[in-house]
């Protein structure tokens, strides 16, 4: 039997699941709904009641991504530490909260940051005034961080792990300092995982919208709830799949770009 046979289940999985699904994403996005053809859901979202909520997904996302990558980097970073012996165990508590459902750690963090939750609650017994999370883009961001931070951590951790430990002390043995062997022999190395970092962490972060609904209580309407509203309150499926379609191509987009930053798929030069 030929090896490639192995692949053959998840062929069919993709096949029935992501590829068909997509061709019908396609083909309701230029569909009236009547079977006729139409730019008219496509367009949509560039629309002046549409934009908005488009840049302001874009923006928490781009938000979501930089916050993980500042503080994923330096976690990543030290995890992958030579000195450090405890790594495998922090990383097994990394991972941790991505064995629980995305839907129980969202409500996780509606208790700490409710009017009556964690950190209201420390605030009364300090005999500090309360303060408004929930409703506000904070809480978005923040619920966002919290949900799509290992989708970082542990691709640069990956990338880190594989730098040779030869090249680093080539480098300190050639005078380099700690900053400079960091920025011109690590980073370099590490740019395949943080492009695959940054693209599992914009990715959902930009189509979210079970983090929006639960921590901003309606007052956030981003491009995941107008998706979300389309196929299931409003039973529009052509005016969902035109603004999926954008986003798809929004991302499509953004993926490449990133890949121009490592064309090779190999680590930078040190």
């Amino acid at each position: 039997m030929k090896r490639q046979w192995y692949a053959t289940p998840y062929a069919l999985w993709m096949l029935l699941f992501t590829i068909v699904p997509l061709l019908f994403v396609v083909y309701y996005a230029f569909s009236d709904g009547n079977g006729g053809f139409t730019t008219v859901n496509f367009l949509r979202i560039l629309q002046p009641g549409y934009l908005p909520v488009l840049l302001t997904s874009l923006k928490l996302a781009l938000y979501c991504t930089v916050i993980c990558l500042l503080i994923g980097y330096p976690t990543a970073y030290f995890l992958a530490s030579r000195d450090f012996s405890a790594n495998k165990i922090l990383v097994v508590l990394i991972l941790l909260p991505m064995w629980m459902n995305f839907l129980l750690r969202t409500y996780a963090m509606m208790t700490i940051l409710e009017n009556n939750g964690l950190i209201n609650t420390l605030f009364e017994k300090l005999g500090l005034p309360k303060v408004q999370f929930i409703g506000t883009e904070g809480a978005v961001l923040l619920g966002m961080v919290y949900n799509f931070l290992p989708f970082m951590v542990l691709p640069v951790y990956t990338a880190l792990k594989k730098v040779d430990g030869g090249i680093i002390e080539a480098a300190e043995d050639l005078g380099a300092n700690p900053l400079r062997v960091v920025t011109r022999v690590v980073v370099p190395q590490s740019i395949p995982g943080v492009v695959s970092g940054i693209t599992m962490v914009f990715m959902p972060a930009v189509t979210t919208f079970a983090i929006t609904r639960l921590l901003s209580n309606g007052m956030i309407y981003l491009a995941g709830d107008m998706i979300e509203e389309y196929f299931i309150t409003v039973n529009n499926r052509p005016a969902g799949s035109g603004i999926s379609l954008v986003m798809l191509i929004l991302m499509l987009i953004s993926t490449l770009l990133l890949r121009m930053l490592n064309p090779d798929k190999e680590g930078g030069r040190a």
